[in-house]
C-alpha cells in the first residue's frame, strides 16, 4: 500500500529525513514512535504534501503509483488522510459546509457522483455517532471554539466521511483525556480496521496504543528507522526511555 525507500528531506535547508525505509501493507496498523526532533512530524507533513518540505532523495510510491508526484489535493482524492497534531480552525466555514464539499470533491476527481445533502447528512450522523460528537458541533465553524478533545473526535468524523484508504495520524492522542482517549481509539478502530486499509500511527506514548493495536512498531530517531519490533516494543521503549532501546 505504502512503500517509502531512502527518503531524505529537508525544511529551510536543514536535513530532517535521513534515509527513511518503510513499508505499510493493506490491513496493518504501524505506529512510529521516537523522541522529539526525529522527523516524526516532517514524515507526516511530507506525505501529505506540506509546502516548504523538499524531498532531496528517494522514492514514496502508495498504491502503486508516485506518491511524491501528485498534489496534496491528488494525494486525498487517492485515498490518503493526514490527521494533525493540532487540528486548525477555520472560521466562517462549518464542518458540514467543509466536509460535504471536501468529500464531493474528491468524489468528483475519482469520477463518482457527488452525494445529495440528505444522503451526506446521514453519513455525517453517522461518523459523528460513532466518536460521541453531537451533529450540532458539525454545524458550528471548524473547530472554533472547540477543547482539544473535540478537535480531535471532529477530525475523526472528518476521516470516517471521507473514508481513506491510508490515514496517516500525527500525535492524534496529543491533549486528550482519558475518556476521549478511548473515544478516539475506539473510532479509529471502527473507521480504519480493515483488510484494505492502513495506519501509520505517530505516537509519544503507548497509552493510544492500548486502544489501536500496531502489527508493527518501529522507533524513528535522527531521521531514520533505528529499530522495528511488535507491540512489545511500545511496552519497552515506555518503560526503558528511548536512549535505551534506540542505542
Amino acid at each position: 500500500m505504502l512503500k517509502i525507500e531512502n527518503l531524505h528531506a529537508e525544511i529551510d535547508g536543514k536535513e530532517i529525513l535521513k534515509g527513511l525505509t518503510l513499508e505499510v501493507g493493506a490491513g496493518e496498523v504501524h505506529a512510529i514512535m521516537g523522541p522529539n526532533g526525529a522527523g516524526k512530524s516532517t514524515l507526516a507533513y511530507v506525505l501529505g504534501g506540506r509546502p516548504g518540505y523538499e524531498v532531496t532523495q528517494g522514492s514514496v510510491t502508495f498504491m502503486g503509483e508516485d506518491l511524491l508526484a501528485m498534489d496534496p489535493h491528488e494525494r486525498a482524492a487517492a485515498g490518503m488522510f493526514l490527521g494533525f497534531q493540532y487540528p486548525v480552525e477555520i472560521p466562517g466555514v462549518s464542518n458540514v459546509q467543509f466536509l460535504r464539499e471536501a468529500l464531493n470533491s474528491q468524489r468528483g476527481t475519482r469520477g463518482e457522483e457527488p452525494l445529495s445533502g440528505g444522503d451526506f447528512l446521514k453519513l455525517a450522523k453517522e461518523k459523528a455517532g460513532l466518536l460521541k460528537l453531537d451533529m450540532e458541533m458539525l454545524k458550528r465553524f471548524v473547530n472554533v471554539g472547540f477543547s482539544g478533545g473535540e478537535k480531535k473526535r471532529a477530525e475523526m468524523v472528518h476521516m470516517g466521511i471521507l473514508d481513506p484508504k491510508l490515514a496517516v495520524l500525527d500525535e492524534t492522542d496529543s491533549g486528550l483525556d482519558i475518556d476521549a482517549l478511548k473515544t478516539v481509539g475506539e473510532g479509529i478502530n471502527s473507521i480504519m480496521r480493515s483488510a484494505e486499509k492502513g495506519v501509520l500511527l505517530i505516537t509519544h506514548y503507548q497509552r493510544l496504543l492500548d486502544y489501536v493495536k500496531p502489527d508493527h512498531v518501529h522507533v524513528l530517531a535522527n531521521g531514520r528507522i533505528v529499530r522495528s519490533g511488535g507491540p512489545e516494543l511500545a511496552l519497552q521503549l515506555e518503560s526503558e526511555g528511548y536512549e535505551a532501546v534506540a542505542a
